[in-house]
C-alpha cells in the first residue's frame, strides 16, 4: 500500500499538544513544519513563539526557537532577521499577541517592510487566560469580559489586523486562510508556503491570517466551531488573499 502521509520531519515526536481537543493551533504547527520540510529550509529557519496559547510552540516546531515577551514576535524576528539575513524568520502569534499588547511592533514591522513572516492566529477571543474578548472579538460574540455580546458602544469594532497592513506599502502578501475543514487546511498550506517563498526571494514582509477554532472558549462543540467559522466569522473576516505585489494587475473588464 502506498503511503501518502507521514509526520513531518520538522515537527518533534517526543511531545504530546498541549492544546484543548479541536483547537486548530495543531494543525497550523503542523502546515508549518510540513512547508519548512517542503523548501528544504529547517537547518535555516528560526521561528518566535508568543505569549498566549502558544507559547510551548518550541515543544513542538523542530527548529530553532526563541520566545518573545508578549507582542514583541514582529521587533524580535526583525532583530534577528537583520543580524542574520541568511536565516528564515518568523513569528508566530495570536490575536491578543499581535493585534493588542503588540499592535505598535505589528504595524511597524510591517511599514519597514522587514523581510519576516508572521504567522497570525485569529480565534476571536483570549484563549490561555479564560476566554476573556480581544480586538477580534465579533460584535454580539459573548465571551467572560462581554457577558451580553461585544458591544459597539462599549467595546468598539473588531480589529482587522490584515485589512490594516495592507494599507502599508512595506507589506507585500497578506492572505486570510481558516484551518475548519479539509479544503481551508489545503488553502492554508499553499498560503504558508507562498509566504516563507516570498521571504527567501527577498521579497519583503508577508503575513498569513488564520481562522481558528475555539471549542473550548466559545462554548461550542468541535464539530459546531468548525461550523461556526463558516456561518459565522468569515462574514467578519473573509477569507482570500488581501495583498500581493507580485501578483498580475488584472485588466479592467476581466
Amino acid at each position: 500500500m502506498k503511503k501518502v502521509f507521514s509526520r513531518p520531519k520538522s515537527l518533534k515526536e517526543n511531545f504530546i499538544y498541549h492544546y484543548c481537543p479541536g483547537c486548530g493551533h495543531s494543525i497550523a504547527h503542523r502546515l508549518v513544519a510540513e512547508v519548512i520540510d517542503e523548501l528544504g529550509i529547517r537547518g535555516i529557519t528560526i521561528g518566535v513563539p508568543p505569549a498566549g496559547c502558544a507559547v510551548l510552540a518550541y515543544y513542538y516546531i523542530d527548529v530553532d526557537m526563541i520566545e518573545a515577551q508578549h507582542g514583541r514576535g514582529p521587533a524580535l524576528a526583525t532583530g534577528i532577521k537583520r543580524v542574520l539575513p541568511d536565516r528564515i524568520v518568523f513569528s508566530y502569534q495570536g490575536d491578543g499577541d499581535l493585534a493588542a499588547i503588540g499592535t505598535a511592533e505589528s504595524l511597524h514591522a510591517a511599514n519597514r517592510g522587514e523581510n519576516i513572516t508572521v504567522f497570525f492566529i485569529n480565534n476571536a477571543v483570549y484563549g490561555m487566560t479564560g476566554g476573556q474578548m480581544a480586538p477580534t472579538t465579533i460584535l454580539g460574540q459573548k465571551t467572560t469580559t462581554s457577558a451580553p455580546g461585544r458591544d459597539i458602544t462599549l467595546d468598539g469594532y473588531p480589529i482587522k489586523m490584515s485589512e490594516i497592513l495592507c494599507l502599508l506599502p512595506g507589506v507585500k502578501y497578506v492572505e486570510r486562510c481558516a484551518v475548519n475543514s479539509p479544503a481551508n487546511i489545503v488553502k492554508t498550506k499553499k498560503a504558508i508556503k507562498k509566504a516563507f517563498q516570498y521571504q527567501i526571494d527577498g521579497v519583503g514582509f508577508s503575513m498569513i491570517e488564520i481562522l481558528s477554532q475555539c471549542p473550548t472558549n466559545w462554548k461550542m462543540s468541535s464539530i459546531d466551531s468548525c461550523k461556526w467559522i463558516d456561518e459565522v466569522m468569515v462574514k467578519e473576516y473573509p477569507l482570500g488573499v488581501l495583498k500581493d505585489v507580485t501578483a498580475p494587475e488584472k485588466k479592467k473588464g476581466k
